[in-house]
């Protein structure tokens, strides 16, 4: 199998990793949490590099990519801990384009492709845990169209998003909406321990499209896509937080010699690589599966998420022990890195979550032989 990359993936990436370098320094991202975690001007920079409608197709006006783009875009972004939500452009325009009636598609694909509409996905609700199939959220279908009653949790930059994509029961079967922000439509916003941006969401009669009654299907798409952007995400920021800790090993000295000669502290970055590789051939993994089918998508996700969630832990717990005391203060930029790390690690289901998820999907080969 080749996993080279194009000509013009590369190119994708390198066009990523400038504006990072050049224009998402730590200055700017201390900026932006210290501002509430969201900035408008950011997004629409990302918007003009046509990265919010990297998944939707032209015909929208957006770029019409596939998995392995958005993993490489994901990638550069988590190298610069970009703040803005990113990957829930990708799932609204995925799921928009893959399962929403063609008058839902022309009305907002081109909106969420050109940064003029937020699109995010209202999932989460408190007693549910990680499961897809536990939803409280009524909708009820009027003579006007249909209406949602309910509250999610942990709605990312849920006071700034434009419209939500939120799962609903109807006669007992999960349904997936769209409910722009209208009248019936509050969100209460809050930071969060990466410096990112996420609210309460609470709809009262709120009027909404139908994206699809298949909803959990829909909903477990979505879900899918975001995982493997969390996967390709942390991977960008673990490769910047090894390069942080190599950097200080090599430049920071004991005893009159770096400590980058300590054999202790070589074989501990030793092993934070293998862990970095692991969770990237994960991450590779997972976005070649993305278009598998339902069972086999849903238990790769699973696999990647855990082996990424193991190695996330490990090298964020690593280069802080790696910088000593310094590792933990505001001021220095590897602990920002160490709280990425750890909030990816909790994202679309934790550690815990996805062992068993891959236990409860394993077969009398385990998968060795399938």
């Amino acid at each position: 199998m080749d996993f080279n990359f194009s000509d013009d993936q590369e190119q994708l990436r390198d066009a990523v990793r400038k504006w990072v370098d050049k224009g998402y320094g730590f200055e700017r991202y201390r900026a932006t949490v210290k501002a509430g975690g969201f900035s408008r001007a950011a997004y629409g920079e990302l918007a003009e590099l046509g990265l919010c409608g990297l998944y939707v197709p032209e015909a929208h006006d957006g770029m019409g990519m596939g998995p392995v783009e958005g993993m490489v875009v994901m990638e550069e972004l988590g190298r610069g801990m970009v703040l803005e939500p990113l990957k829930q452009s990708l799932i609204a325009g995925a799921v928009l384009a893959g399962y929403a009636p063609d008058a839902v598609q022309t009305q907002w694909l081109p909106k969420i492709a050109s940064g003029e509409a937020l699109l995010v996905l209202a999932y989460q609700e408190r007693a549910a845990r990680y499961r897809l199939d536990v939803c409280t959220t009524q909708a009820t279908q009027t003579a006007d169209g249909w209406k949602l009653s309910g509250a999610k949790s942990l709605v990312p930059a849920g006071d700034q998003a434009e419209a939500f994509i939120v799962p609903a029961t109807v006669d007992g079967k999960l349904a997936l909406f769209l409910a722009a922000r209208t009248d019936g439509v509050a969100s209460r916003g809050y930071g969060t321990q990466d410096g990112s941006r996420a609210a309460e969401l609470t709809l009262q009669q709120a009027s909404a499209s139908l994206i699809t009654l298949d909803g959990l299907t829909a909903l477990e798409h979505a879900v899918d896509i975001g995982i493997a952007a969390s996967c390709a995400e942390a991977i960008g920021v673990m490769d910047k937080t090894m390069a942080i800790t190599a950097e200080y090993l090599n430049t920071r000295k004991q005893f009159g010699v770096f400590i980058s000669s300590f054999q202790a502290l070589r074989h501990r970055a030793a092993d934070m690589k293998m862990q970095l590789e692991l969770a990237r051939s994960m991450s590779y993994y997972a976005a070649l599966k993305l278009n598998a089918p339902t069972a086999e998508r849903r238990a790769a996700m699973a696999r990647a998420k855990f082996q990424l969630g193991n190695s996330m832990r490990f090298v964020g717990q690593q280069a802080v022990q790696l910088h000593g005391g310094i590792g933990v203060t505001d001021e220095y930029i590897v602990s920002h890195y160490f709280k990425k790390l750890t909030q990816l690690e909790m994202t679309f289901g934790d550690t815990l979550h996805h062992l068993g998820e891959v236990s409860s999907r394993m077969q009398d080969t385990a998968g060795v032989f399938a």
